[in-house]
């Protein structure tokens, strides 16, 4: 798992080398004929790389997206329009049946469908009108990272092109030499905190908000931590209950404007006992770790998760796991 990490900012550079004229075929025909709707369909962490290709579309873009329930198609037949939707589907190896079936029932319906696959050759790639490769290589480790962050990339990516957007392409060329300083990262306060830990809260918000989201899911997935993740407007409501002394709370607070709002946040956790984690880049004075930063704020998130893997492996060890050989799971899911 750590290897193949630490792997992620060749993966991009390779997937940044590739498809150009497809990526600007793509936004072309997005542009010339805009869907009316857009969905997402994904499981897992590619869920939450798809949440942030959401978070840019709606923030750049002004087009909402929602995420599929793929039981709507798969289990209950539901009779969804399909002529005028994008679908965009999001994963790593493009074999569960509950993310290719999606896109195949919205091709037949005239919508435009868009796969975000490693595996090129998947029936997932073979479903879509669009493949757009991750290039992330095969990963071995069941504990997607190296393909996460490809999935993150291609997404910017994508919004990029759809908006036309020089700006945002040229820093996304950058990324992979902002990846190899993020790998590099130390978060050894996260590690004798969480340790020893029966649970803890991953708190973000804004295009953050997926990345909390997959922190807590590789918590649970590498290290048996019963980790939740919340939005920092969502924890001042129900999940503040839980909140005890020495509770611990990673914050993740990249640059943007959503950073001021948590960073109040650790200070009112702080006040009520809480082991807070707050992440933040270098000019936050009070921060515990230190978030690498991209060349553009919205492209944040993808460094701060490079930092975050280095933590989740070195953590499953010190919690005497094996980050390769999580419990009850496998490297491929099929669900209906």
């Amino acid at each position: 798992m750590l290897q193949e990490a630490r792997a992620a900012a060749d993966c991009v550079a390779r997937q940044l080398a590739a498809d150009e004229e497809l990526y600007a075929a793509l936004g072309w025909a997005l542009r010339g004929a805009p869907p009316t709707v857009s969905l997402t369909v994904a499981r897992g962490s590619s869920d939450h790389a798809a949440a942030y290709a959401a978070y840019l579309i709606m923030a750049r873009l002004g087009r909402v997206v929602a995420s599929l329930p793929m039981s709507l198609l798969t289990l209950y037949g539901a009779p969804l329009q399909a002529a005028g939707t994008l679908a965009l589907a999001v994963s790593q190896s493009g074999q569960s049946p509950d993310v290719v079936e999606p896109l195949r029932y919205f091709r037949r319906g005239g919508g435009t469908t868009v796969a975000l696959v490693n595996d090129a050759q998947s029936p997932l790639a073979q479903a879509a009108e669009w493949v757009l490769p991750l290039h992330a290589g095969a990963e071995r480790s069941v504990a997607a990272t190296k393909s996460f962050i490809a999935s993150l990339v291609a997404g910017a990516r994508l919004v990029a092109h759809w908006e036309n957007n020089a700006p945002l392409q040229a820093a996304l060329r950058q990324l992979p030499d902002a990846l190899q300083r993020a790998a590099q990262t130390d978060w050894q306060p996260a590690l004798d905190l969480l340790a020893p830990a029966h649970s803890a809260m991953v708190v973000g918000r804004g295009p953050g908000f997926p990345i909390a989201l997959e922190a807590a899911l590789k918590l649970k997935e590498t290290s048996a931590l019963q980790a939740e993740a919340f939005s920092g407007a969502e924890i001042q409501h129900g999940p503040m209950a839980l909140v005890e002394p020495g509770y611990p709370l990673l914050i993740l607070a990249p640059r943007g404007p959503a950073r001021q709002g948590l960073l109040m946040l650790a200070d009112a956790m702080r006040q009520r006992g809480a082991r807070v984690l707050l992440a933040a880049a270098a000019d936050v004075p009070d921060r515990d770790l230190t978030l690498p930063t991209a060349p553009t704020p919205e492209l944040d998130p993808i460094c701060a998760v490079q930092a975050f893997y280095g933590l989740a492996a070195q953590l499953s060890v010190a919690r005497g796991l094996n980050p390769d050989q999580p419990r009850h799971l496998s490297k491929v899911t099929r669900t209906q």
